[in-house]
């Protein structure tokens, strides 16, 4: 779920063009989800193959990804998640059981054949298995699209990766990257175009967004470690936050008071424990050095055999994935040519 920096947040609203031929290092779960949540039957079921495999995050990689290389010349590379801290655990089984809540609200919905109600309650219910990421990193492989393995949290590593010039941005629906240090976070960067809201039933119209970490802190007149202390008032992912506190009290407390020790005992009487564990694990996050950011080879053969043989994939669709792929190395070698020049 990540952060809620939503009312306080400093950003600049633009468009794919505007982000053509920049390189970022994508939060692969959140994408994967977004994928799982929207690209379903009118029933709210994903997209299967004939032996009930989920498709719907593959058919997402496949073709949303695959014209973001070519149509707008963008360098990705997906950053997978690694193991989650233990003060994630409270988290996930809270994702749990509201899953399971809209399981069961999903199946009512289709009994009575309310689909609308049903999709909503569909796209809530979303797991990523073990096979499905799998799937994933071997498409992209045959993409010749590079990934990373994160030891820890996915938008750490991504964070880490635009940190050291890597890429130009992290790409994340979430604001945690920011938290990590990444100095520049693209949200919505996606060809959809459109977001689903749960809680109204219904998508809405999105355009990217980038956030330079600087100018956010700068304005605000807060340092990172003071954004950390901001989020733990507000609630993260490894902590529930202060009843009452949203971003912008908690901005107020932080200008204020300057850190969390140093505020009224109604707000450190009910701090958690492991404040300085949330910290630690925002500002000096497990990431990795030993990773590329380059190109693999396009393997045709064995990308028809995957998607077409083996996952119910249309032969002409997965000759128009190819066709992008050639198009965007095509493009790659001219630009390189001519810079030489």
């Amino acid at each position: 779920m990540g952060v809620n920096l939503t009312p306080i947040i400093i950003r600049e609203f633009t468009d794919l063009a505007s982000l053509s031929g920049r390189s970022f290092a994508v939060d692969a779960f959140n994408v994967l989800y977004q994928f799982l949540a929207l690209i379903r039957t009118r029933e709210g079921t994903p997209l299967t193959d004939g032996e009930g495999r989920v498709t719907s995050h593959l058919v997402g990689l496949a073709f949303r990804t695959t014209r973001l290389i070519s149509q707008y010349r963008m360098s990705l590379v997906f950053v997978f998640d690694g193991r989650s801290p233990t003060l994630k655990r409270a988290e996930i089984v809270k994702r749990g059981a509201l899953k399971r809540k809209a399981e069961e609200e999903y199946v009512r919905a289709v009994e009575a054949g309310n689909y609308a109600k049903a999709f909503s309650k569909a796209v809530q219910t979303s797991r990523l298995s073990y096979d499905m990421v799998g799937d994933a990193k071997r498409l992209l492989d045959l993409l010749g699209i590079p990934w990373v393995q994160a030891p820890g949290e996915g938008e750490a590593q991504a964070a880490h990766m635009a940190a050291r010039g890597d890429v130009w941005a992290a790409s994340s629906r979430d604001y945690d990257a920011l938290l990590f240090g990444a100095p520049r976070l693209v949200r919505y960067l996606t060809i959809q175009g459109q977001e689903w809201l749960p809680s109204k039933g219904r998508a809405r119209r999105i355009h990217p967004e980038v956030i330079d970490l600087d100018r956010f802190l700068s304005e605000h007149g807060l340092m990172r470690e003071q954004l950390v202390d901001l989020a733990i008032l507000v609630g993260t992912d490894f902590n529930e936050g202060i009843k009452g506190i949203g971003p912008k009290t908690a901005l107020k407390l932080l200008r204020s008071h300057g850190r969390l020790e140093e505020m009224p005992s109604k707000v450190t009487e009910n701090l958690p424990d492991t404040v300085d564990q949330i910290r630690e694990i925002y500002l000096r996050p497990e990431v990795t050095d030993d990773y590329g950011v380059e190109e693999g080879p396009l393997r045709e053969e064995e990308l028809v055999s995957f998607l077409c043989d083996e996952r119910a994939f249309s032969r002409e669709r997965v000759d128009t994935v190819i066709s992008r792929m050639r198009q965007s190395r095509a493009q790659r070698s001219l630009s390189y040519w001519i810079g030489g020049l």
